[in-house]
């Protein structure tokens, strides 16, 4: 009862935040368009007819037609899918091995200088300029989308990871863990790491957030995922030069991403402050 207790007592807590629930809402949402886009996608998102290229909004087609009368409202449903995807998988890899470089860094000492280095130097590059580049070289692909994105945002991440880590191998209960014996990876794990979760959640709201919105800028350019696939920027791409004549090409896709990047980063604003102790949030 005690642990249902406090579940409740939490969940009641981040529900009071207004940044987590208005972005928690606007996120869930997105998700579950994404994932019901075969079910609530009024047509194919990859049919053409010419008979209905340019169509403005109506009833049979709400966010209107592209050049290739593509339904517009089924491409942003699947785009945002894909978008999903791509931001999701940013940041399993940026979580596994930001958190892996960050923490070997700040526990072993003798290892912290020159692993630091290299994160400086990438971090020294504009994160999206970075991901241009590897993403260019690779070539247009998802996984190398994913790749490139991982690797502009895994520096800052490992650069979190030991900050919180440098603070928490100083603490009591670590120096009685390794008293008792316990061995370094032992201590890093499950006492270091399980205590430096919460910066490192929070900054992977944001990595998500700026997974999508830096997916739609390469997809603009040409070295996002490879056509037929659509996504956010393929999209907006598709539409610039249909700009005066026919703008909810590019007006609704621009949007969805307005909505997606904005419920990830309230949620993350609402979860820094749920989770720092100095801030007393909800009863």
């Amino acid at each position: 009862m005690s642990a249902l207790a406090s579940s409740a007592r939490a969940a009641r807590r981040a529900l009071a935040h207004p940044s987590i629930a208005f972005g928690g809402a606007l996120v869930l949402v997105v998700l579950a368009l994404a994932l019901l886009a075969g079910a609530v996608s009024p047509y194919d998102p990859l049919a053409s007819n010419f008979r209905l290229k340019l169509l403005a909004p109506s009833a049979a087609h709400w966010f209107g037609t592209d050049h290739f009368g593509r339904d517009v409202l089924s491409r942003v449903i699947y785009g945002g899918r894909l978008s999903l995807e791509i931001g999701l998988m940013v940041v399993l890899m940026t979580g596994v091995f930001g958190t892996l470089i960050g923490a070997v860094a700040g526990y072993f000492q003798r290892l912290d200088g020159p692993i630091m280095r290299v994160m400086d130097a990438l971090m020294a590059f504009p994160a999206i300029l970075l991901a241009l580049v590897v993403s260019a070289t690779l070539g247009a692909s998802v996984t190398n989308v994913v790749i490139a994105l991982s690797v502009a945002t895994t520096p800052h991440t490992a650069r979190i990871v030991r900050g919180s880590v440098l603070v928490m191998r100083e603490m009591q209960y670590v120096e009685a863990a390794r008293a008792l014996g316990a061995g370094d990876w032992r201590i890093l794990w499950f006492h270091v790491l399980a205590n430096s979760l919460a910066p490192l959640i929070v900054r992977l709201t944001f990595v998500f957030a700026s997974a999508i919105l830096a997916e739609a800028v390469l997809s603009y350019i040409g070295v996002g995922p490879p056509p037929p696939a659509p996504s956010f920027g393929s999209i907006i791409a598709n539409g610039r030069d249909f700009m005066v004549e026919a703008p909810w090409v590019t007006i609704f896709p621009g949007l969805a991403i307005v909505v997606c990047v904005l419920g990830l980063n309230l949620l993350g604003d609402g979860l820094r402050d749920l989770l720092d102790p100095r801030i007393k949030v909800g009863p």
